[in-house]
Parts: C-alpha cells; structure tokens; sequence
C-alpha cells in the first residue's frame, strides 16, 4: 500500500465514510479509488488535495511522518537485502531494464551526493516522471519537528507551482530552503518551518520560487 494511499483509507475510516461515499464526492469511481487506497493507482495532487478538505484530514502532513512501525519495517528491509557475491552482475542484468539510478542532491542542485536505485513502472518513479525525480539530502534540522533531521534524503519531484499543505524546496529572500506551504488567500502563502518550535513567515506567493515537492522522507538507519 502507498503512503498516500494509506493515509487517505485512514482518514476515510476514521470519518466512518465508505470507499464508496468518498468516491462519489470526489467524482471518482469506486474501482479506482480502492486501487488508490492499496497502493495500484496513484493520486493526482488535485486528488489528495480534494479528499483532504471533504475528509478534514491534512494527508500531505501525515505521509511526511515517519511513525516508529515504518521504522522497524525500513530496519527489516534493511537486514533482509541479499550481500554481494559472484552473482551480483547477474541481478544487475536482471533489472537494469526497470530499475533506474536516481540522483541525490545537495538543494543547490548542482552539487551530487550519490545515487539510490529506484523502479520503473509504465515509465514512471513512485508516479513521477523519470526525468523529474530526484533526492534531497537535508543539510540542517530547521524541520525536525517534521521528522526530517540532517543528513536524511527525501523524495522529490520538480514542480513549478505549490500546492496546499505541501512540503517544498523553495528560494525565497536569497536562501533556498525546505518549508511546509499553507497557501492563504489573496495570493498569501504562510510558511513553515519547525527546529523544536514551530515558526511561520506569510510571504506574497510571487516573493518565492518553488523548485520542488517532496514527497516522502527516508530516515538515515
């Protein structure tokens, strides 16, 4: 099951609606968003960002906490990874043909910490365009009350536009940082940003320059 995916069936259930309900306020069929819920289809952001307001759920909040049981499961993946030996480049072989090396950056961009090696599906990764994705390694702890500490990569793709409650990297006075986005009225956005104390700064939306949104955080083991 997706993240997104998860955190919508949560929010529905804990609103006691049904797939089938929710499906029908959000004008989609119930086929289709069951498959969202077990992770075979993916959401659009206008999606999410509809069954949150009829849910009152803050999804994009919930997918970027790591919760103590996705831990355990991330050190169980983690111990159950085959070692190397004679037979590596036959594996490489194997899924060189879906698998695909994706970049780690620093938020600069311009600087390349490493690679992750991530799936191909119908010429997508984790839903987004290859050629749009990428990793961002936190470079300080200005949202580790997110659950984002230094040193830990996230998910990203490049977006041009931001979107409610998301979480971005963002230029704005001469600095380019990560903040959780709340887009306020009258072309306001309020941004985010929490090192122990939660800090927010309401900026005109054409004050930034949005660069990309994350989409999930992988702790550092």
């Amino acid at each position: 099951m997706s993240r997104v995916g998860e955190n919508i069936k949560q929010a529905r259930e804990k609103s006691g609606m049904t797939v089938k309900a929710l499906a029908k306020k959000l004008g989609v069929a119930e086929k289709f968003l069951n498959e969202v819920e077990i992770g075979r289809k993916v959401a659009s952001e206008g999606l999410i960002d509809k069954a949150a307001k009829v849910l009152k759920a803050d999804l994009n909040d919930i997918s970027m906490v790591v919760t103590d049981e996705i831990l355990m499961e991330e050190k169980k993946t983690f111990k159950e990874i085959p070692k190397k030996n004679e037979n590596s480049e036959l594996w490489t072989d194997a899924f060189s043909s879906v698998l695909r090396s994706v970049p780690i950056y620093n938020y600069s961009l311009s600087n390349k910490k490493g690679t992750k090696e991530m799936p191909v599906h119908s010429n997508k990764i984790d839903g987004y365009p290859q050629d749009k994705v990428f990793y961002l390694e936190i470079e300080d702890d200005e949202m580790n009350g997110f659950r984002m500490l230094k040193g830990d990569i996230a998910f990203a793709h490049s977006i041009k536009e931001v979107s409610n409650n998301g979480f971005f990297l963002i230029d704005y006075k001469g600095q380019r940082k990560i903040r959780q986005v709340k887009v306020l009225g009258n072309s306001k956005v309020l941004l985010v940003s929490n090192a122990g104390n939660l800090l927010t700064e309401t900026m005109e939306l054409k004050e930034i320059e949005v660069i990309a949104k994350l989409e999930k955080v992988e702790i550092t083991l």
